[in-house]
Formats: C-alpha cells, structure tokens, sequence
C-alpha cells in the first residue's frame, strides 16, 4: 500500500500552518509534517524527500530561504516544489524569494481561490517535469504506464512497440557520450515526428531512458509507423559515423580481453506487442513481454520490427512469431 503524499511546513518562526493551507492539505488528503529547526527539517527532506514544501514568510524569513537554498542547491531535493506563504505582499520580498529558489509565492494578492489554484498549478507543473526525460523531453516511465493503463482501462486495442538501438554502446566507445547524447536525440525526433505525423493523437512516444523507447499505437498504424521509422533511422543515422567508417559499414572495437572485432554500424530492434489476441491486465504485463519481443527482434540482423502473434497460452518458441520488415 502506497503512502499518502506528505507535504512540509517549515516555519522558523513555529507558526501554525495557515487556514488555507490547512484546508488544502486537507483536501488533497496529504499527510503533514512540521518542522521549526531548519537542519532537522533539511535532514528529513534529504532522508525521506516530501512531495512538497511550504515554507512560513513571515518571522525569520532568512532562515526560510535559507532552506529553500538548501533544497535547490542538492540535485536530490532540487526536484521537490516549494511554495512560501506570506501574510503580506511585498514586491521586493516575492523577487528575494524567488532568487532563494521558491516555486511560487502565496500572498494576499490573489483571493483564497486563486491561492489555492496556484498551489494546485504547481503540484502539475512538478509531476509534469519529473515525468519527462530531461535529454529529449518525452515522456518518462510514469506516463508511458499511465498511457498504457487509460487504454486498458478503456478496453482498447492497441500495440506496445519498444524500440532499442543496437551497436549503441560500441558507438558511444567508439566516439564520445556527446555524440552518443546526440544519437538518442535523433532517434526520439524520429519517433515522435512520424507517430506525430501518420497518428495525428492516437499515438504516444515515451522515452523508457538511454537508448530505450516506448510507442503505445492504435493496431492499424503499427505497419505504417515502423517501416517509415526504420526506413528515415536507416537513412539518417550513417552520417552520425565519421568517413571511414561510415564508407566500410562499420569499425574495430575491443572486446573485454582486448581483441579486435567488427563493429556494424547501429541498427534499431522493435519488439511489438498487441492485446488482440491476448489480455495484458496490467502495464507490466504489456512492458514485460514487448522487452521479450525486443530481445528476440535484437536476434535478428539490420534493424527489423517483430510483430507478437502468439496468444495467452502460446510460448515464444513454439507460437508465432509474428511479422518482421527491415
């Protein structure tokens, strides 16, 4: 069972958590903890990191931002949004907090709903960063389930295609983890431009994390999608390689005991998975056999997409192996 969300008061000063914050707290059924001592509370957002701060501006405001310089200066923390609530509006008070690292300011300015919908923006801002890969700024493992899991809540057919680079490590040795950074850059501008353009809003591209991506698509476009993909990736992606190796196809690289051997320049491996045939239930169920699927597509030489034909009962060696296109 999850636990609740947990939001941090830390005013320096002991103050009571303001009314509005309360009734929000409240109503967003969080849990509350309460701090007075700054190191104790920079302890405990270290240890066990909230999922939001609020930070009293009124009585020892410099302790106030120091901590909020504390939890924007520590990579750990720095994720964490932090809210100051002020009795009293101050233009030059709002500017220091903002430069201390604040997220927002809560200020009688705005009227009590406004408040309360500036604290609500904030919380969305944040699950909408943290949920994004930060290189290519698709979206990351939390919304690649929740995708899959509005379309299984919906009794929806559709595919699962996981997409993974091959050769990709070699490369990165081979040049340099910028070129590297520039390769997945590339392959994710091609996933999201061709699902964007032969899916129109039916489709989804998210980025798992290094070379590994996910795309959710409705049954009738995963033909469509994965040949131009593979077509515009085998096009595009030669010219990440200098002259000579991109002349000869490929280059020498060394295995753990120092050999030489022949390294193919990168190809792209789709495993597919659909639920027309079978029931996934659950995300983890469609990510666990769309990786099966990638790893059997991996098997196979250029790049190649693998369609998964087997039913809940078949086995991968005895069923179907679906379709492949180079």
């Amino acid at each position: 069972m999850r636990n609740r969300p947990t939001v941090l008061y830390f005013s320096a000063a002991g103050r009571d958590v303001p009314d509005l914050i309360s009734d929000w707290i409240e109503a967003k059924n969080f849990s509350l903890v309460r701090y007075d001592d700054r190191e104790v509370a920079e302890i405990h957002a270290v240890r066990s990191p909230p999922n939001f701060v609020i930070v009293d501006a009124d009585g020892m405001a410099s302790e106030g931002a120091a901590f909020c310089r504390s939890l924007k200066s520590d990579p750990y923390t720095s994720i964490v949004p932090v809210a100051v609530v002020a009795s009293a509006h101050s233009a030059a008070d709002v500017g220091a907090w903002f430069d201390a690292g604040a997220d927002e300011v809560i200020t009688p300015l705005f009227e009590a709903r406004e408040q309360r919908g500036r604290l609500d923006g904030l919380l969305v801002r944040t699950e909408r960063n943290v949920s994004v890969h930060p290189s290519t700024r698709l979206p990351g493992t939390t919304e690649i389930e929740r995708e899959m899991r509005t379309r299984i809540d919906a009794d929806a057919t559709f595919a699962v295609c996981y997409a993974d680079l091959d050769h990709f490590k070699e490369y990165n040795d081979r040049y340099s983890y910028r070129d590297g950074d520039r390769v997945i850059f590339l392959v994710s501008k091609i996933l999201s431009d061709i699902v964007k353009g032969l899916c129109h809003r039916n489709g989804f591209v998210g980025h798992i994390g290094g070379d590994d991506f996910i795309m959710v698509l409705q049954m009738e476009d995963v033909q469509e999608v994965c040949s131009e993909i593979i077509a515009v990736f085998d096009l595009l992606i030669p010219y990440q390689y200098n002259q000579q190796d991109r002349d000869a196809g490929y280059f020498f690289g060394r295995d753990r005991r120092g050999q030489l051997y022949r390294v193919p320049l990168m190809t792209l491996s789709i495993g597919i998975v659909t639920n027309e045939l079978r029931r996934f239930g659950h995300p983890a169920r469609a990510s666990e056999l769309a990786t099966e699927m990638k790893s059997y597509a991996k098997t196979l030489p250029g790049s190649v997409f693998v369609v998964d034909r087997r039913r809940d009962a078949d086995r991968l060696e005895n069923g179907h192996q679906g379709s492949i296109e180079a």
